[in-house]
Formats: structure tokens, C-alpha cells, sequence
């Protein structure tokens, strides 16, 4: 099989400036096909930067990207009815009903008459938008309009779906279910490309990207990445957390310290030797009685190891 056959998406050198800006630098990309593929970070990690330069939306500075094997640059009429987009802020029409969303969608994407009603039908079961069918889409909740865009999205039956921070404004509830439509798309043999700060999403996903500051510092599997962060996580239990963690912020064998409830989740370099007595003994020689444990480690750790890893001395910007 080709290598591009493999892939949905693939990017090398994937670079946009704006002035002086790097909004994304060098970023190369393997996103394979019929799976979920998610990108995390921070609003301004360069997410949606990305996502819009691989549907097209952004020319990019330098490097290129194929998508479904065909090369983005000149090329975006041709990827358009293979592609569904969902932006982070909902962008349909408030002022238009549920169904008369949908028949907008169904006439940009040139669904045959033929055809539209019972997609239509089908997509208002499958999304439990049928009691809101005649409801103007500006009047909805935040779950039902999510439901809506990505029905919208879906429309045409596209192989390719980029979402770009979804669920960022409904509540945990309408993210579960959202997910659920997801992983259903995904077992279909779409290939979902979706962006979030959310580490549970991130953890959901069948591979996974961390960007920092437009840098990729991370690739792979959510388990593969908790398997390699080169750090050893010890979890802290102590009555006096604030006080523990001011002092284990101290250590120069720390790498970080977060603060959960009352433990805390303490990483420190796989170089430094027996790190659990290496905190239990800090701790109890100022005072503080601790319980302590080696944990293995979780995305957010994994994200902490490779951001604080680019803010060392030395190392590449």
C-alpha cells in the first residue's frame, strides 16, 4: 500500500507566520486513517492554526500538507465535499430553523434532491434533534447547537472530519455523548481530526499530538506517551499540601509539582535514583509527614513533562 494511502493526513515543514509571529513551526504530521487523531494544548498552541491550513482556510508560510492524498496547495475545491469542518464557535445561522440549517448545508455540499429528505430524517434521529426541528438554531442550548454542527458537519458523508475544540462550551454531560457520535463515525471509517484542551478527551483519542507554543513536543498513542515521559511520577499524600508543595518545588531533582485536592503529583527525572525516599526524606525533614507512592503517570503529567522539558536551559525553542 502506498504511504499515502495509509494516512488521511500528512504534513511536513507545516509552518504560518503572522508578522512576526510563529504561530506554527515545522510541524510534520501522520494522521492514519479510520481513527480518532486528536490534537492537545493550550489556546495558543497553534491548534487551530493548523487545522485551518489543512482544510485549506490559511496558506501556509512554508512546508505542505496532502489530506485524503491530495496535495492542499491549489487544491481546495477538490477536498471540500470530502471534508467536514466544525469550528470551535458555532457558525450556523441562529436566525434559521434546525431543518432549514440543514437544507442550507444540503444545497452547499449539492445533495441530490433525491437523497435530502431522508438524510435529513436520518441525521435529526440520529442527533435527537427532532423535537427542535422547527426551533431556531440561535434559541438552542449549547448541547443541542453542538449536535447540530456536527450534523451539519457530517451532512455529506464526508471521509475527513476536523474539529476544532467542539466541546469547549457545553457541559460534561453533552461532551460524553458527543463522544459517543465520535467513536460511532470513527468505527464507520471516518477519520476524525479534533483539537481540545480537555486531557479526558485527549486520553479518548486513538493517537494523539501535544503542541506547545506551535512546536509538536509529543506523538503517539495516549498509553505510549504515559510509558515514555522519562519521568518517575510520585503522588503525595500529607495534611499540609501548600507547605508540601512549596518545599518540593525547591528540590532541584523536581521537575514539577501539581497540586490535586489534598495530594500532590510530583515528577521527577527516571536519572534520579529512588526518588520516593528521595521525597518522603525531604519531607520529613522539615516537619511534614507524608504518605507517598510511585503512580504511573497520566496525560496531564505527560503534558507537563514535555512543556517543562522545552523550558529547560538549553533546549530548542
Amino acid at each position: 500500500m502506498p504511504a499515502t494511502a495509509e494516512f488521511a493526513i500528512r504534513a511536513r515543514g507545516l509552518t504560518r507566520k503572522f508578522g512576526d509571529l510563529v504561530a506554527v513551526k515545522d510541524l510534520d504530521l501522520d494522521v492514519p486513517r479510520a481513527g480518532i487523531y486528536g490534537f492537545l494544548g493550550p489556546n495558543g498552541s497553534g491548534k487551530s492554526t493548523t487545522i485551518r491550513m489543512l482544510c485549506g482556510l490559511l496558506t501556509p508560510t512554508r512546508g505542505n500538507a496532502t489530506v485524503l492524498g491530495v496535495d492542499v496547495s491549489g487544491n481546495t475545491e477538490a477536498l471540500k465535499p470530502r471534508i467536514g469542518y466544525m469550528t470551535q464557535k458555532f457558525s450556523l445561522y441562529g436566525d434559521l430553523t434546525v431543518r432549514e440549517n440543514l437544507e442550507f448545508i444540503a444545497d452547499i455540499y449539492s445533495v441530490r434532491r433525491a437523497e435530502r429528505s431522508a438524510r435529513i430524517a436520518e441525521l435529526l434521529r440520529d442527533y435527537d434533534l427532532e423535537r427542535q426541528v422547527n426551533q431556531l438554531a440561535g434559541t438552542m442550548s449549547g448541547g443541542q447547537r453542538q449536535r447540530l454542527a456536527l450534523a451539519c458537519a457530517v451532512l455529506h458523508r464526508p471521509e475527513l472530519l476536523l474539529l476544532d475544540e467542539p466541546t469547549s462550551a457545553v457541559d460534561p454531560r453533552s461532551r460524553r455523548d458527543f463522544w459517543a457520535k465520535l467513536f460511532e463515525l470513527s468505527d464507520a471509517g471516518a477519520t476524525i481530526l479534533v483539537s481540545t484542551h480537555y486531557m479526558d478527551e485527549a486520553e479518548r483519542c486513538h493517537r494523539l499530538a501535544i503542541l506547545d507554543r506551535g512546536v509538536k513536543v509529543a506523538d503517539g498513542a495516549p498509553s505510549e506517551l504515559q510509558q515514555s515521559t522519562g519521568m518517575t511520577v510520585v503522588e503525595v499524600l500529607s495534611e499540609s499540601p501548600t507547605r508540601a508543595h512549596a518545599l518540593l518545588v525547591e528540590l532541584r531533582e523536581v521537575s514539577s509539582v501539581t497540586q490535586l485536592g489534598i495530594r500532590l503529583r510530583v515528577l521527577v527525572p527516571c536519572t534520579i535514583a529512588e526518588p520516593q525516599d528521595l521525597i518522603s526524606r525531604a519531607l520529613a525533614a522539615q516537619g511534614l509527614p507524608a504518605e507517598t507512592r510511585v503512580v504511573g503517570a497520566s496525560l496531564e503529567d505527560v503534558f507537563v513533562a514535555v512543556t517543562e522539558a522545552r523550558q529547560a536551559p538549553g533546549a530548542a525553542a
